[in-house]
């Protein structure tokens, strides 16, 4: 049987490729199970591993939900399995890029939006349909969307269930570029390359101190970051030394 989800490994960057191209990368248990094995060892691997990039193989990130494995009553390991793996990519200790392409519907988008960046390209297609199926969502679409793109333009989204483009994506800060189809491995592996050159240690750290640091309003969250950036890592001197402008 085929590995339902691909890793590969390229100058610190690690590439998790969903793997299901016949079923448009459809969500099923099996595939979160292979997932959160995936993102369980990345985390441990924060001086192997500076940047990671999420995609699907194949037309599309990812149709969603698996309705068929849904319907067949393939189960995950427990309730809220798929909801805490999601959780896990967003508490990465490292920077994660999702690579979007063809579809992203409701549960993908949910997966993509617990990335800290997104790259889409100009055939990507954005949507939240839990309300075509009468579901309602667990996996973070309530809390990330209007995080992401503000709660009037996520209210849209959800209460109509309409596909986003990727041109419409950019000018609503969904993602943080959208490019040609031809380019858009090359162009998430460059954004992904530019991340990490800058200090590994920095990396970890800011991602840190942002997203916990929306949990308060700004006063509370400058205390925050006094009490909690960690400061210098070895070799920082080395690298500002070897810093030089253009």
């Amino acid at each position: 049987m085929p590995e339902l989800v691909i890793r590969k490994d390229i100058d610190g960057i690690a590439i998790l490729s969903l793997n299901r191209p016949e079923a448009l990368n459809a969500l099923s248990p099996s595939l979160f199970v292979e997932l959160h094995d995936h993102v369980t060892e990345i985390y441990g691997e924060t001086e192997k591993v500076g940047c990671v990039i999420l995609r699907g193989e194949g037309r599309s990130f990812s149709a969603g939900n698996d309705l068929k494995a849904m319907q067949a009553g393939e189960k995950a390991p427990h309730p809220f399995f798929q909801a805490e793996t999601v959780e896990m990519i967003e508490g990465l200790p490292q920077p994660v890029i999702a690579e979007v392409q063809g579809h992203c519907y409701t549960g993908a988008l949910e997966l993509a939006l617990a990335c800290d960046l997104m790259v889409c390209s100009e055939n990507a297609k954005f949507a939240d349909t839990h309300g075509k199926w009468a579901l309602t969502p667990l996996w973070g679409m309530s809390q990330r969307l209007p995080r992401r793109i503000g709660a009037m333009n996520a209210k849209e989204m959800m209460f109509t269930g309409r596909v986003v483009s990727g041109a419409e994506a950019f000018e609503i800060g969904l993602v943080n570029k959208c490019v040609p189809d031809s380019d858009l491995s090359e162009a998430t592996l460059t954004m992904a390359r530019a991340i990490v050159e800058n200090s590994w240690h920095t990396l970890r750290a800011d991602k840190m101190l942002v997203n916990k640091g929306q949990d308060y309003g700004l006063k509370d969250g400058l205390m925050f970051e006094r009490e909690n950036s960690p400061g210098r890592a070895a070799g920082k001197e080395e690298r500002l030394s070897g810093f030089k402008k253009d």
